[in-house]
């Protein structure tokens, strides 16, 4: 099979085209989606992909987040817990409704894109995937997870989070959300109980990244470091993200 790179940039321009590109929100998953694409392109070029099989990764990228824009239009908002699970509502609009077709005419590969745009956020993918299928989920969910960390320095934290500014400032951060980041692990959504731990559980997500690539974007690109100098008012929280940032810088030199 080959992937026509311009077939699938017209067909995603025109699958957003009804949704207000000059919505904060809209615009920000568009410009998401083209850059987890690129990530996806450059983690596979590290691991030897080309042609057609690099192509593939990328088109991961270009499809990962589809079903965020009927979540923003339904639910106004991009919180999971809150609204549907977004990357249910993806598989629903490709692969039931058919839009796969919009951006290849080859079935050939649908089964791989479907399970990597139906895990591309889960904690854990499932057992019993085979080999290939997992190499895309993980470029996808590595590039994925690196453009979170800037997604979560350039937008408002007020807005990322739902909560007030005031919020923000005081908020303490949940003792096992501290537990995860130490044990070197992504935090379950199910313990966050604070607007802080959102900042802890995004920064988390580094430990997960599985090609050295990834984690050295992460370290070049300084967007860990931004989102890691949370602000507030709370001596605790300040405290607790400062030796945070720590073990993280630490952690990222033994590891990249």
């Amino acid at each position: 099979m080959t992937v026509d790179r311009q077939k699938v940039l017209d067909a995603f321009a025109a699958y957003i085209n009804p949704y207000d590109a000059q919505d904060p929100k809209v615009s920000l998953k568009i410009h998401h989606t083209y850059r987890v694409a690129a990530l996806c392109e450059q983690i596979g070029r590290s691991i030897a992909l080309e042609g057609t099989a690099l192509d593939l990764a990328w088109l991961c990228g270009m499809l990962h987040d589809v079903g965020r824009f009927e979540q923003l239009r339904r639910f106004g908002t991009f919180d999971d817990s809150k609204s549907i699970d977004h990357a249910r509502a993806g598989v629903q609009v490709l692969f039931e409704q058919g839009h796969i077709r919009d951006y290849l005419d080859d079935d050939s590969e649908d089964a791989m894109l479907r399970t990597a745009v139906e895990w591309h956020s889960a904690y854990r993918l499932p057992d019993g995937l085979d080999e290939r299928t997992v190499m895309y989920c993980n470029i996808l969910r590595d590039a994925d997870k690196i453009d979170i960390l800037r997604v979560n320095v350039e937008t408002p934290l007020e807005d990322i989070y739902n909560v007030t500014t005031a919020e923000l400032l005081a908020s303490p951060v949940t003792p096992a959300v501290q537990q995860a980041f130490y044990e070197h692990h992504a935090v379950l959504r199910s313990i966050k109980q604070h607007p802080a731990d959102h900042a802890v559980g995004h920064s988390s997500l580094v430990y997960e990244l599985v090609y050295p690539e990834s984690r050295c974007i992460v370290a070049d690109q300084g967007w860990l470091w931004k989102l890691m100098d949370f602000k507030t008012h709370n001596p605790e929280t300040a405290t607790a993200f400062a030796l945070m940032r720590e073990h993280m810088h630490q952690w990222l030199a033994e590891n990249t």
